[in-house]
């Protein structure tokens, strides 16, 4: 994998590749950076050319300014599809990442060619959610290390939090190097975005969603209006995952975006 930068609106945006192949753009979550998909990218074949982008305000790319929208998060991943000269992509996005990609597919459907949503949702936040946002605003502004201390284990099933420490800690790191201002403005933009389940009825393309049964931040019954609402729509349930399914059970996860990738 070949680590650049390339600019976007006049901030750096950090991204990894392979070069030729399949394009797959790999979308992470909240407080993570593109190093999460290191383990999936490298097992993926050769023919596929995984594309792991740093979100503005997470990892080493800048912030772009206050709220960073998920429309926002998209035209960038657009622009960097557009730097590497490629025009169809499948998108894997994870937790936040997954919101970015339906805000991808619902502004530039022609350049989509599959999704898989892992821990993930096309809903919006409801009203208790947003409160909690804007909670989670002031403790960050109060210590947004602290906040992210508190937070990462969260992520996890509560048994699996001893069994997977040491996969823990190093989230817990990696998420320790995210700015103050890339938190603040990615939680006002989760905050805002807009229900888009109207994308799951009549997709073009083949969409996955990896669900963990035991996710503590994204409901399991929330799942089963979505993962009806067309044909085209397959799931994956982890039954002993959290909201860490490419942790907690990473090898069922690996394995089934591996299948989605190549038929899709």
């Amino acid at each position: 994998m070949t680590e650049s930068f390339f600019d976007f609106k006049g901030s750096s945006i950090r991204f990894r590749h392979r070069g030729k192949g399949k394009a797959v753009l790999f979308l992470h979550g909240f407080l993570e950076s593109l190093e999460m998909w290191d383990s999936i990218a490298k097992n993926l074949p050769k023919s596929i050319d995984p594309i792991c982008i740093d979100l503005p305000g997470h990892g080493q790319s800048d912030s772009l300014a206050y709220v960073h929208r998920m429309e926002e998060f998209a035209e960038c991943c657009d622009a960097l599809m557009t730097h590497l000269g490629k025009r169809k992509v499948i998108l894997f996005g994870h937790s936040m990442g997954g919101y970015v990609a339906l805000a991808f597919a619902d502004l530039f459907p022609d350049l989509v060619s599959g999704i898989c949503l892992m821990n993930s949702t096309a809903k919006n936040d409801n009203p208790q959610k947003k409160k909690d946002r804007l909670r989670a605003k002031e403790l960050v502004k109060q210590n947004h290390k602290s906040f992210i201390r508190l937070a990462i284990p969260g992520l996890f099933r509560f048994k699996n939090r001893i069994a997977f420490r040491t996969e823990l800690n190093e989230v817990k790191r990696l998420a320790l190097k995210t700015p103050k201002q890339g938190i603040l403005a990615a939680i006002e933009g989760m905050r805002l975005r807009p229900n888009r389940e109207i994308l799951l009825k009549f997709p073009p393309y083949p969409i996955l969603f990896i669900i963990g049964k035991k996710d503590p931040v994204i409901p399991f019954d929330s799942y089963a209006s979505q993962v009806q609402l067309s044909e085209k729509i397959e799931a994956l349930v982890l039954e002993e995952s959290g909201h860490m399914s490419h942790i907690e059970e990473r090898e069922k996860c690996e394995e089934s975006i591996r299948k989605f990738v190549l038929k899709s």
